[in-house]
């Protein structure tokens, strides 16, 4: 059984529908890639899980159905890392950290401080630190390792590469593959960069104008003629 699950999901702004009868699952332990264009969708497809856009359809987590509530959500496992990081650029880097422990009531937090700071060293010296003084890659990382924190079952993670350096970008998906390894938990990544998505996902979807265009395994993907001219360039 899929770890998350979106059956015939709609969503709407106002009079905009945004998704149409969008249909994916997440298994344990996996990434999963939503791929398109700008206006696709991708970003309405996370919160449309989170509980942050009015939707209708089947969204089921863990085998029951999601509630629409974003504290519910959180409390139930699922983080989500919006585009443009979402750090508090007002708080120190370990504020913004225990902030990410509060869905749980924060126990714990000197263990899975220690766990983070085994990806991101870099936080133990950065501590005191306003987040908004903190680069674009590092605010990014920060992010992450906020959503972390709060142990998350799965992560909703929106256009991590936008605006980064290549080098930034690969180390931010190691990091995310590792803590999926170590400690078991599943990514839905929102990503315009297509090929540097299927190097780390196990499987894909593409959306254009709110609906599930192609879909498959990364392989399949970057095998699709139409995939690989209209988002791999070539």
């Amino acid at each position: 059984m899929p770890l998350l699950e979106l059956e015939g999901v709609d969503a709407r702004y106002g009079a905009v529908q945004a998704l149409n009868g969008v249909t994916l699952d997440v298994g344990e332990r996996q990434v999963v890639a939503v791929l398109g264009a700008n206006g696709a969708g991708k970003t309405t497809t996370l919160r449309a899980v989170s509980g942050t856009v009015r939707r209708s359809g089947g969204v089921r987590f863990d085998g029951r159905a999601l509630p629409r509530s974003p504290e519910r959500v959180a409390k139930l496992g699922i983080a989500h890392v919006p585009e443009g990081r979402g750090t508090f650029r007002d708080l120190t880097v370990r504020e913004n950290l225990r902030v990410g422990a509060y869905a749980r009531r924060g126990t714990g937090f000197d263990d899975d401080y220690a766990h983070v700071l085994a990806h991101f060293p870099w936080l133990e010296e950065r501590r005191n630190q306003s987040a908004g003084t903190l680069s674009g890659g590092e605010q990014q990382m920060l992010a992450l390792a906020r959503a972390f924190m709060a142990r998350p079952r799965l992560i909703l993670v929106d256009e991590p590469s936008l605006g980064l350096a290549p080098r930034v970008v690969t180390q931010i998906f190691d990091v995310l593959r590792s803590w999926i390894d170590e400690h078991g938990m599943s990514a839905l990544v929102v990503e315009q960069n297509a090929n540097v998505a299927l190097e780390h996902a196990e499987r894909a979807y593409v959306l254009e104008a709110g609906r599930v265009a192609v879909e498959g395994t990364a392989d399949e993907l970057r095998g699709n003629e139409s995939v690989r001219k209209s988002y791999l360039g070539y």
